[in-house]
């Protein structure tokens, strides 16, 4: 099944802005009430056995069953029958509220992430049903809101049905989210003859085996003169004033620009390698621990961890393009020509020199080219530029199913 994601800006008249702000108000405050219900229940469940605190004390009976998706979505049912506000919003769009609140509690507890947080202000909502027939030439139907008017920058893809609507609010207006799904299956891109191994690196945006050294353009240092006079003049703005407001929108709209741009530039770059090779060897890294790393700047300026786990996978699929995660620990410990462990370098240290063959190369591109011989053994080629044969020295066959994490 394939599913396919195309995103049109929305041309709305005043009542319809009206509309969609009111959806977006009460699914904030829907929002913000069933995660307000859950805390209680936690706190509840901290006080201690012999005394109560001295300051407040969540008091809920013992047998109150735990605030899950399904007894938030029976009370809000119960719920709108008394409240008009929640009348006048669509019920799928208000149970997709609760199910992105119990999503972002299922993460906290399977990934790590923090506590969720009250919302300020709610940035999308989903229709996770369609209409029949509810698409047209520059315009689409919805629910509850009627025909919207689209900028429709593109066809609609044939053989595809939409599925699911998200209408989006940015700084520059409101933009509309549709799935479109397809019963055919899709098949995994086979194992090509070439292959181009991509190391993240530090002074560099990326590096190829083939000796590219890819700088990436400072997005958010090139717009952050403007950033910087529009955040002082907001400091002696008085806050929720309708200069203040204004300011805020163009820091916004400054911030949006920067990330179009960004997203553009990957795109471009993603398809610039997808030219170069059938097969795509990447590091398996966490970049998260860069965001918050000595690099974390120019991790977060670049949108390293973007590129490389989010825009080049779907580049290569839509290429047919083979693409692997190959094991990260020690890339830049190891010689790419003979195979040898030849020490930790230092991060200022940026040209490998290794004692036992003499080659030298850049450091980077080195990594980039351990990279590329790791994907070969995982894949089962044999790696033609290492003089001990088709396994790399150091690496038994029983090690090769540890350096590779497939997507």
């Amino acid at each position: 099944m394939i599913t396919l994601t195309y995103q049109f800006r929305l041309k709305l008249n005043r009542q319809q802005t009206q509309e969609v702000e009111h959806i977006l108000s009460v699914c904030k405050s829907v929002y913000n009430y069933a995660l307000a219900e859950r805390k209680h229940w936690y706190n509840s469940r901290k006080s201690l056995v012999d005394r109560c605190s001295l300051f407040a004390e969540y008091i809920i009976p013992a047998n109150a069953p735990y605030p899950s998706y399904n007894n938030q979505a029976k009370n809000l049912t119960i719920a709108k029958k008394t409240n008009p506000d929640l009348k006048s919003v669509n019920a799928q769009v208000l149970q997709q509220t609760l199910k992105t609140l119990d999503k972002a509690f299922s993460d906290m507890k399977s990934k790590g992430y923090g506590f969720p947080r009250f919302k300020k202000q709610m940035k999308s909502f989903v229709f996770p049903a369609m209409l029949k027939n509810c698409l047209a030439e520059g315009r689409i139907k919805l629910p509850q809101l009627g025909w919207l008017r689209i900028k429709q920058s593109r066809d609609y893809p044939t053989g595809f049905e939409p599925k699911q609507a998200r209408i989006v609010k940015k700084a520059s207006g409101y933009y509309l989210m549709i799935a479109f799904q397809s019963k055919e299956s899709c098949y995994d891109a086979p194992v090509g003859k070439t292959s181009l191994g991509i190391d993240a690196g530090i002074e560099s945006f990326i590096a190829t085996d083939r000796g590219e050294l890819i700088k990436a353009p400072k997005f958010l240092l090139k717009a952050q003169s403007k950033l910087k006079l529009l955040q002082r003049l907001l400091k002696h703005k008085i806050k929720g004033s309708n200069n203040w407001l204004k300011l805020q929108n163009k820091i916004a709209k400054i911030h949006e620009k920067v990330t179009n741009t960004r997203r553009d530039w990957h795109f471009k770059l993603a398809n610039y390698l997808c030219d170069l090779t059938d097969n795509i060897f990447v590091e398996d890294i966490n970049f998260v621990s860069w965001s918050r790393g000595i690099v974390r700047k120019q991790s977060l300026d670049s949108g390293i961890g973007q590129f490389i786990n989010e825009i080049l996978p779907y580049i290569c699929w839509k290429r047919s393009k083979f693409y692997l995660k190959v094991d990260k620990n020690g890339t830049s410990q190891e010689c790419s020509n003979c195979g040898n462990h030849t020490g930790k370098k230092h991060l200022t240290q940026r040209i490998h020199s290794c004692q036992f063959c003499g080659y030298t190369a850049p450091r980077d591109v080195v990594s980039a080219e351990v990279i590329r011989n790791r994907g070969l053994i995982a894949v089962g080629h044999t790696v033609s530029q290492n003089a001990y044969g088709d396994v790399l020295t150091g690496f038994s066959q029983s090690n090769l199913t540890k350096l590779v994490k497939c997507l």
